[in-house]
């Protein structure tokens, strides 16, 4: 398993890759579980590590909006994100997902075609109003998704494991890469939460608020990436 983190800024960024992140992810929490920061931040980011690891970036948590969501994601790409990750919140058919998610990667592989689109859904999708992860993967693999993922769409304190089995997410990892694709599972991680972790086995495991001390509204510290990484 991979270890994505999650910084808000330049400080945070260089706390998460000397922690031992493998992936560093640009978010804006105060915008949503997949809030979007701004393409200079990510920009700063990536210069303030100096590329030693790969750049993922978030642009929202999206509602039925194509067009808006195929320009945010062109601008993380020529911001310099490796990685560009799309929430389907309040998509409530495939249909939605598969026409918001195909222009996406468009948008993202018209650009550069090495650059790696993400489709993220909810845990919490009952109460979101959202599709079900569970479709994810067909709809993903459909679009040309490389990386399909699961979060949490409401930041209460709530797990991902709250609104999914262990059962329900292995299937989410093995439909997956049944079908060639990458996987990811956030959603308020916590150290506990590992040996389970171990056994579903993504290939990527995505923080923040555990590495903040238990609120994501606090600031990264490099000994707990490092702790996390560690007990990985």
């Amino acid at each position: 398993m991979k270890l994505l983190v999650s910084p808000i800024n330049t400080t945070e960024a260089k706390a998460a890759l000397d922690g031992g992140a493998d992936i560093v992810d640009v978010k804006n929490p105060k915008e949503g579980s997949l809030g979007a920061n701004f393409p200079w931040v990510i920009r700063a980011v990536i210069e303030a590590i100096e590329s030693k690891k790969p750049v993922s970036a978030t642009i929202g948590d999206f509602n039925f909006k194509p067009g808006t969501a195929s320009l945010a994601a062109l601008g993380a790409a020529a911001s310099g994100a490796d990685y560009i990750k799309v929430g389907l919140y309040d998509i409530q058919t495939t249909d939605q997902a598969e026409e918001l998610l195909s222009k996406v990667v468009q948008s993202i592989k018209g650009y550069d075609s090495n650059k790696f689109a993400v489709a993220a859904a909810y845990a919490d999708y009952r109460r979101i109003n959202s599709i079900s992860p569970l479709l994810l993967p067909e709809v993903g693999a459909k679009v040309g998704a490389d990386v399909v993922m699961i979060d949490t769409g409401i930041k209460d304190g709530k797990s991902l494991f709250e609104f999914m089995s262990e059962e329900e997410l292995t299937r989410f990892v093995d439909d997956a890469r049944g079908l060639g694709l990458t996987t990811a599972l956030a959603g308020t991680i916590k150290f506990e939460d590992l040996d389970v972790l171990r056994r579903i086995n993504p290939d990527i495991l995505g923080i923040r608020g555990v590495v903040c001390g238990g609120d994501r509204n606090d600031e990264i510290r490099q000994e707990l990436v490092e702790e996390f990484k560690s007990k990985m």
